[in-house]
């Protein structure tokens, strides 16, 4: 039976964290939230594919209705809160994936609403254990605005506390399993100067060397969605509570990976998400200083085809420059 929706994959191979990747357009997690599209995905022509985010217990999320469209500035608004059916369904689902061994795969992990904020370490410890053997890499969510107090763990102690632990239980088991993964950090826009510094610092201690080189086992996905409202003041749904993406978080995303990659250096893995749209707004996202990028508002709004402009427009620019 053929699919409307697939399409060819642009080959465009790229290396991120130890990771060969067909093209440098990945999909951001949140729109499979519990891993049972992977292959339609695959079939799209995205370059990597995030599914996710998965909390160690199932969850219903917020109340409903928690997601609205802004069209006039292709944006949404979403409160989900992390809904999903929890860490052995999500594997289970991975698990029967077809497409599994053809597609880079990230698997992005969280904490549960119920956990109190100073025991979420114990659930990104136990979402790294169920997931470590069925990812390419994982991510380690900590700025959904929708979970209470989670953006609490982008401080400098919450986070070295954080990845202390997740380095540690890492090193576990990637003796146990003979394969070391990659770990990113999705961090927030609404980040000012000081905090995306403390972030970088936090993260060049574990993901570069000495000489401030990367070691390819950590790695940064920026940015999430934005509490900010500025850009949609007056439009209908402008001031329901939740995350806005799309359009309107493009620069605030390029601002912190501008800032990051300053920091970081040039070789440290990051991510680029937010806003892209169009071609353009993915070769600006790489312009600012991303490695790759993600889509997801704008991939609502604009299908698939989107995936493909990206693409091209990704692998001409690295013809050109």
């Amino acid at each position: 039976m053929s699919k409307l929706y697939a399409q060819p994959r642009v080959n465009d191979a790229c290396t991120l964290a130890g990771l060969t990747l067909p093209n440098r357009v990945g999909l951001a997690a949140g729109l499979d939230k519990n891993a049972q599209c992977i292959d339609a995905f695959a079939h799209m022509g995205f370059g990597f594919v995030e599914v996710g985010t998965v909390t160690p217990l199932a969850q219903p999320g917020n109340a409903q209705p928690r997601m609205f469209r802004l069209p006039k500035s292709t944006a949404m608004i979403n409160r989900l809160g992390f809904n999903n059916h929890g860490l052995d369904a999500f594997v289970a689902n991975v698990q029967t994936s077809r497409m599994r061994d053809q597609v880079v795969l990230g698997l992005n992990i969280g904490k549960n609403a119920i956990t109190p904020i100073e025991h979420a370490t114990n659930d990104y410890v136990l979402g790294l254990s169920g997931v470590y053997t069925h990812a390419d890499y994982i991510t380690v969510n900590i700025s959904s605005p929708n979970t209470t107090n989670l953006r609490e763990l982008q401080s400098d102690q919450a986070l070295d506390r954080l990845l202390d632990a997740l380095a540690q239980r890492r090193e576990q088991l990637a003796k146990e399993h003979g394969t070391r993964k990659p770990i990113f950090v999705k961090i927030a826009p609404d980040l000012d100067d000081h905090q995306i510094e403390v972030i970088a610092q936090v993260l060049k201690r574990y993901g570069c060397n000495a000489s401030g080189q990367a070691n390819n086992d950590w790695g940064l996905i920026a940015t999430n969605t934005t509490l900010a409202r500025d850009a949609v003041v007056g439009q209908t749904h402008a001031t329901e509570s939740g995350g806005l993406s799309g359009a309107p978080v493009f620069e605030p995303s390029n601002r912190v990976i501008s800032a990051m990659r300053h920091t970081l250096g040039t070789d440290f893995p990051i991510i680029g998400v937010g806003g892209i749209d169009s071609a353009s707004k993915a070769i600006g996202k790489i312009a600012a200083g991303a490695d790759a990028v993600q889509l997801y508002t704008g991939f609502i709004y604009k299908g698939p085809a989107l995936v493909r402009d990206a693409a091209l427009a990704l692998k001409n620019r690295q013809r050109s420059s």
